[in-house]
């Protein structure tokens, strides 16, 4: 009960969109189951928090309040009690479990890839992305579709448009698509990092590293290089546009027959 009324309070008062915001408390709004775990286990952790943290807030108040030298003058004199010990040995060992179930099931959820109908390969540079959709190639060219993606200058950015975190080449990604990602770096360590989508996978040289992402509704969502790479670490943004299927499959068809990106 407590933990429901806790997510509506997050939901109504500190929900944001799919970027970073000024003063951003909370997660953004989740986009893919994973995320959606990860604020439900969130949530679930912190109803013990708080709970522990009232309960040795008033324990250490009345400690405070009746151990005084003006109200007791000469120390007690302390026994052990082995009931004591063995509920405050117990009671700590329950809740670690409590929390560790759920754990276990999210990371297991976040390490599975279930059979993916698409697979695109992210590749880190300094200081940009690069991506290729292995499955697909250009109808004038033996190619798979690949492009570069560049951080907009701010004399290039719309109105409306979100600084250092535009890009000139957008990723798109249908919704309700099991899509595997292949992460790996050209040159440095980078991190692909979304923060809606619950992912954050190192791009390391000379290693492939893979996540799956199932996107549950359209929208614009915004990540930046999360691994200190260099001096312009801060302008590697990240943006993957979520559209339909059908709006997905027109979108292809369209690059592969121009084969310009």
């Amino acid at each position: 009960m407590l933990r429901g009324l806790f997510f509506l309070f997050y939901l109504s008062t500190f929900s944001c969109c799919d970027a970073a915001r000024p003063w951003q408390f909370f997660f953004q709004n989740p986009s893919t189951p994973i995320m959606e775990g990860i604020i439900s286990f969130h949530n679930h952790i912190m109803f013990f928090l708080s709970v522990v943290f009232i309960f040795v807030s008033w324990l250490l108040l009345r400690c405070l309040y009746f151990f005084v030298e003006s109200k007791h003058r000469s120390p007690e004199k302390w026994s052990h009690s082995t009931s004591l010990e063995i509920v405050w040995t117990l009671v700590p060992a329950i809740i670690l479990m409590v929390i560790a179930v759920p754990s276990f099931a999210l990371l297991f959820s976040m390490d599975e890839i279930i059979d993916p109908a698409i697979t695109i390969k992210v590749v880190g540079h300094q200081w940009y992305w690069s991506y290729e959709y292995s499955d697909f190639f250009h109808s004038s060219a033996d190619e798979s579709l690949a492009f570069e993606s560049y951080m907009l200058p701010e004399e290039e950015l719309l109105k409306g448009s979100l600084r250092l975190l535009e890009v000139d080449n957008r990723v798109v990604l249908p919704t309700a698509t099991h899509v595997r990602v292949l992460i790996t770096a050209a040159d440095v360590l980078h991190s692909w990092a979304i923060p809606s989508f619950g992912i954050k996978v190192d791009a390391c040289p000379g290693r492939l590293n893979q996540t799956s992402v199932f996107l549950k509704r359209e929208g614009v969502f915004y990540g930046q290089c999360s691994e200190i790479c260099g001096v312009n670490h801060g302008f590697m943004p990240i943006v993957v546009e979520a559209i339909t299927l059908n709006k997905y499959i027109i979108w292809l068809s369209t690059k592969l027959d121009n084969a310009i990106v």
